[in-house]
């Protein structure tokens, strides 16, 4: 039997590719949407992705099951429990509890473990060749490495009304129930690390056991002394702030995600194309240099979207392709990065993208506008943002700033001042300049602290040490 992890960083989400060596049968587990890593994992091993499966209705990225399946002609399993508000609108064979896919030697059976879902399955592997009883699970968004999946998405992201408490009680049975009644050693492999959004503290180690959370996991007293009430109240406390495009993302899940089919490589567009585009308004631009090279200039109405390794989930904060249908035009070295680049965008359902340019010379440029640390107090200002989590926000924070995380601000235009300008910041600057890119995009007034709050925290404790 052949286990890989593919691991996203973007989103740090991982997905599943498990095969028969003896028969050269493949299933995928929890696929993102750019396939060819998939595909290319078939090839390399000489297998045949026969069957495609995802854990759950997904909200942090768009699912790749739809996308694998029609390219592949493999069958398509998806849970068909969790109640009748809870079933995926799209044909596919449907797994309850106890039911199996086998592929080759291996048995694959799908366990209902509500909690983080009400549809939520996790996956029980045995390798038939080697041994009569499961040595594996696949636990998507219900265990993770010293955490538990986040029951309250529901509500944060999907328009639920205190699901969160019941998604608790659920977790705890499924705990109960299934998880702590498997042997021990039962080897664990999570579909989230740390940097997820779909929990408040996820290790950064791929796998786990079965005894290692029963040992170590925070939730494992609560489970020994089967106290429900304590383990709900600490599950659902300072869980991190949910980003809004999570719900179009369920939503897009549940209905079936589009499927894109081959890509063609993006084209190299003329500066002189994309000057007329921009100035009918018929395209967006997205610089994705660094934020102080954005500081130095960059093309007017511009969304900053750096590249590296946050693009997905930045992308999916500046662009809502629901209610702006607009394609991109990207800033990029090349066609390999522009198509890169891609990639990312596609994991969250940002699909339109017209083409790339590699300058942005002989395109409409602004600079945008920065306050220094020591000047943010007295500029004059409709508001000061800070676009940091609650938790950080919280921990210190810029007298008299509001927070709104980064993830929300497309969402709650309606909360931000029309008249007057705007100043942002997060801790380092990369999150105030993908936000404030953003509202200037929408057209609001925006300046930017410089070197947010890290830098204003230096200068009070220089001022501090002068006195």
């Amino acid at each position: 039997m052949l286990i890989e992890r593919i691991y996203d960083e973007d989103l740090a989400q991982a997905s599943y590719f498990i095969g028969c060596q003896a028969t050269g049968q493949a299933l995928v587990v929890d696929a993102r949407r750019d396939i060819d890593v998939y595909r290319d994992m078939a090839a390399k091993n000489g297998m045949e992705i026969t069957s495609v499966t995802e854990t759950h209705i997904h909200a942090d990225y768009l699912s790749g099951t739809r996308e694998l399946a029609a390219a592949t002609g493999a069958a398509m399993y998806v849970s068909g429990e969790g109640g009748a508000d809870w079933q995926y609108e799209f044909d596919a064979n449907r797994l309850h509890d106890g039911d199996e896919i086998r592929i080759g030697n291996i048995v694959v059976a799908a366990v209902h473990t509500p909690g983080h879902t009400p549809e939520h399955l996790s996956f029980l592997v045995t390798d038939g060749a080697f041994a009569d009883a499961p040595g594996y699970l696949l636990t998507g968004d219900f265990v993770f490495s010293g955490d538990l999946g986040r029951p309250d998405l529901l509500d944060e992201a999907a328009g639920g009304v205190d699901t969160r408490f019941e998604g608790a009680k659920q977790m705890f049975t499924s705990l109960k129930e299934k998880f702590l009644t498997l042997p021990d050693h039962v080897q664990v492999f999570p579909g989230h690390g740390a940097g997820s959004a779909c929990g408040k503290a996820l290790g950064a180690i791929p796998s786990t056991t079965v005894g290692y959370e029963r040992l170590y996991a925070w939730w494992g007293p609560y489970l020994a002394a089967n106290d429900e009430e304590g383990f709900i109240n600490e599950l659902l406390e300072g869980q991190p702030d949910a980003p809004f495009y999570f719900g179009r993302m369920k939503n897009q899940n549940r209905q079936g995600p589009a499927v894109f089919g081959a890509r063609v490589p993006l084209a190299e567009l003329s500066v002189d194309t994309v000057a007329e585009q921009l100035a009918a308004d018929a395209v967006t631009f997205v610089d994705t240099r660094s934020a102080d090279e954005v500081h130095a200039g960059t093309v007017a109405g511009a969304l900053n979207i750096p590249a590296g390794k946050s693009i997905a989930t930045y992308a999916a904060w500046a662009v809502d392709p629901e209610t702006d249908p607009r394609p991109l035009v990207l800033l990029a070295e090349d066609q390999e990065a522009a198509d890169e680049f891609w990639d990312h965008l596609v994991r969250v359902g940002i699909d339109q993208v017209a083409g790339y340019v590699t300058t942005i010379e002989g395109l409409p440029q602004t600079t945008p506008r920065l306050v220094a640390p020591e000047d943010v107090e007295a500029f004059d200002k409709a508001l000061l943002l800070d676009v940091r989590a609650v938790s950080e926000h919280a921990a210190g924070h810029v007298p008299d700033s509001i927070q709104l995380h980064g993830g929300r601000v497309l969402w709650n235009l309606d909360e931000l001042p029309v008249e007057g300008t705007i100043v942002t910041y997060c801790q380092s600057g990369l999150r105030s300049s993908v936000v404030a890119s953003t509202l200037r995009h929408a057209g609001y007034d925006v300046v930017e602290l410089e070197g947010s709050y890290t830098a204003w925290a230096a200068a009070q404790d220089t001022a501090v040490a002068a006195r």
